[in-house]
């Protein structure tokens, strides 16, 4: 018996070993002075330009966000950004809200009576207000350190014409038959349509991609900011004045009747009365970590409840992805999800979210509670966090009711799942920013939205956001999520940043939809309880659920589906079979993440980029 004892402490070192000596496919990227990371080469290297003309990491991260709005497959510039910054000088952490909000006019009953049963997934009335922008003029403005002029330079130089990417190029051509619907995306997207007749629409890999519309409405914000600097306006105050003229100016008056003559809803008024807020993170504290996000208008705090829960668990005892381990994670993840499907939505419009609640340590012992340590329960339902914040919850009879259709769904195959393809729509319309310096700031940012096949606003050369998908036209599927104007999309758009001991421990950033802070969740377990290094963590192999519902399309959701890695070993296989789930494999499972470890001891930093796409940084 003691010699069993012993082999089987043998084996869970060994492994433990294994996991902490793993090779990976990229390097951990070193540097002293700074880091710019993203999910595009060529917007790395806008960052590292704008790093070299002594730009800070918020100038640094604002061109990596314009340049990588300018490439169009993952995101555009009428999308949405969010974003953490931690500021070295207050020692605070801000959370950046440029989600856009529901036009006039967009009502449950108005999607209804065309027969939907959510918002489309794209085209014109799919779109929210345009975030980005004010998100990127916001940030430069409050904490930035360079002019417009200076930040936007890489991106005016790639709407002049750059080598577009192969993945984008692929993507525009396999959307080229609706992309041809739209007279103003016809025009952007596809340079070669008449040409060939349609066989061959977009640009070909490699070619240079030209966007004399977008260059010019560049150029317009330029001009907005220098008046602004000849009028005797500060810096700050230029920058504004081109945030006017885009919201309020001839920018927003030809987007507003470009998206109108597409049969979009957008207003003037629509645009004129939308704002960035600047906005305290929520954070919960694990094992001495202080972990923030962003609040309820986005997934985010669905980390920091399964983080709550995952405290009270051993689970560096399961061993690393053990059948126990997985089920453990999918459990959490499952109580988590179905709050958020149900309590989560713009905390600017009533009813306001119960997040004290939410939040609380004594909430995650309850929901604790409910976990079956032997079989998967496709049946979760949302909790009651109203007790843990000394309230009565408003919604008990909507509960009941909730979710009463789970039973009866099917775990359906979804092609576009089965092996994360890197041209699957789910995986490519976010990217991820990270950009740190050496005197103390730090960036996360997801922004996305305006994705292939987004539809362009008139003569701006703007793709307009797909993010109306992600509201609910029901109360009784979320009271909190219900489309309406000025409100914003419950979206799954979730940067992260890890402070311990008072300083930044941990950036990181995802993109993926619903995955995005499962992938998260994961890799920041790798690092804390499984002394992984930030390149081991970004590339290790994650598991996902799909026991949600989807914050896309039809918002489907498929109990017990579990994918998982290739590498995970038959036993494991097995092992889960038997709790009850329905197993998918891929290649790669990993993200795609992109982060920064805060060397303190060296005082240096820790580059980190998963082996899942695209993902690039550089750093000096």
């Amino acid at each position: 018996m003691k010699s069993s004892y012993s082999l089987f402490l043998f084996f869970l070192v060994f492994k433990f070993s294994l996991v902490q000596a793993q090779k990976t496919q990229k390097p951990i990227l070193h540097a002293k002075d700074w880091l710019a990371i993203t999910g595009k080469p060529l917007g790395a290297s806008a960052g590292a330009m704008i790093f070299n003309k002594g730009g800070n990491a918020v100038d640094a991260s604002c061109a990596m966000l314009a340049a990588t709005a300018t490439m169009w497959d993952v995101l555009s510039w009428g999308g949405e950004t969010q974003a953490l910054i931690y500021n070295p000088k207050t020692k605070e952490v801000i959370g950046i809200n440029a989600l856009g909000v529901a036009p006039t006019g967009a009502t449950p009953e108005f999607f209804k009576n065309k027969g939907m049963k959510y918002p489309p997934r794209y085209g014109s009335l799919a779109a929210v207000t345009p975030g980005t922008p004010g998100g990127l003029m916001t940030m430069l403005a409050e904490w930035g350190s360079m002019s417009l002029a200076e930040v936007l330079a890489p991106a005016m130089d790639m709407a002049q014409g750059y080598p577009i990417e192969a993945q984008a190029a692929n993507g525009i051509e396999s959307f080229k038959n609706s992309i041809a619907k739209s007279k103003y995306s016809k025009e952007v997207y596809l340079p070669h349509w008449e040409e060939t007749d349609g066989e061959r629409g977009a640009a070909y890999p490699g070619e240079i991609f030209i966007q004399e519309d977008l260059h010019k409405m560049l150029v317009k914000l330029v001009q907005a900011e220098k008046k602004a600097l000849q009028g005797g306006k500060s810096r700050k105050e230029a920058i504004y004045a081109a945030y006017d003229r885009f919201y309020r100016g001839d920018i927003a008056e030809e987007l507003v009747r470009g998206t109108q003559e597409e049969g979009g809803l957008i207003t003037m008024e629509d645009l004129d009365k939308w704002q960035v807020y600047i906005e305290k993170p929520d954070m919960v504290d694990y094992k001495g970590h202080e972990v923030y996000k962003l609040t309820s208008w986005v997934q985010s705090p669905v980390l920091l409840q399964a983080l709550n829960m995952a405290e009270e668990l051993d689970l560096k005892s399961m061993g690393y992805n053990s059948s126990n381990y997985l089920h453990a994670l999918y459990q959490i993840m499952n109580l988590s999800f179905a709050d958020r499907d149900f309590y989560y939505g713009d905390p600017y419009f009533e009813p306001k979210e119960p997040m004290e609640g939410l939040l609380s340590k004594k909430y995650a012992l309850e929901r604790l509670k409910e976990i079956n340590w032997e079989k998967n329960d496709p049946k979760v339902k949302p909790g009651d966090p109203y007790p843990s914040q000394g309230e009565n919850n408003p919604f008990t009879d909507l509960l009941e009711k909730w979710g009463a259709d789970v039973s009866s769904l099917k775990v359906k195959k979804d092609e576009n799942n089965l092996d994360f393809p890197i041209e699957s729509e789910f995986y490519t319309g976010t990217t991820s920013i990270q950009a740190v310096d050496k005197e103390g700031w730090v960036v996360s940012i997801t922004p996305s939205g305006g994705w292939i096949p987004a539809v362009v606003a008139g003569k701006t050369g703007i793709g307009l956001s797909q993010r109306m998908q992600s509201f609910v036209l029901n109360k009784e599927e979320n009271p909190y999520n219900v489309v309406e104007p000025g409100k914003r999309p419950r979206a799954t758009l979730t940067p992260t940043l890890v402070m311990k001991d008072g300083r930044p421990f941990i950036s990181v950033a995802v993109q993926g939809g619903d995955s995005q802070d499962q992938n998260t969740l994961q890799f920041l377990l790798n690092m804390i309880e499984f002394g992984m290094d930030v390149q081991q963590a970004c590339e290790a192999p994650n598991m996902n659920s799909f026991q949600m519902y989807g914050s896309f399309g039809n918002h489907e959701i498929k109990p017990g589906l579990m994918l998982l890695n290739n590498q995970v070993p038959d036993w494991t296989r097995l092992e889960l079979k038997d709790k009850g789930y329905k197993l998918e494999f891929g290649r790669r499972t990993s993200g795609p993440l992109n982060a920064v470890f805060f060397d303190w001891k060296h005082n240096t930093f820790w580059g980190g980029s998963s082996n899942h796409g695209e993902d690039y940084g550089i750093g000096w």
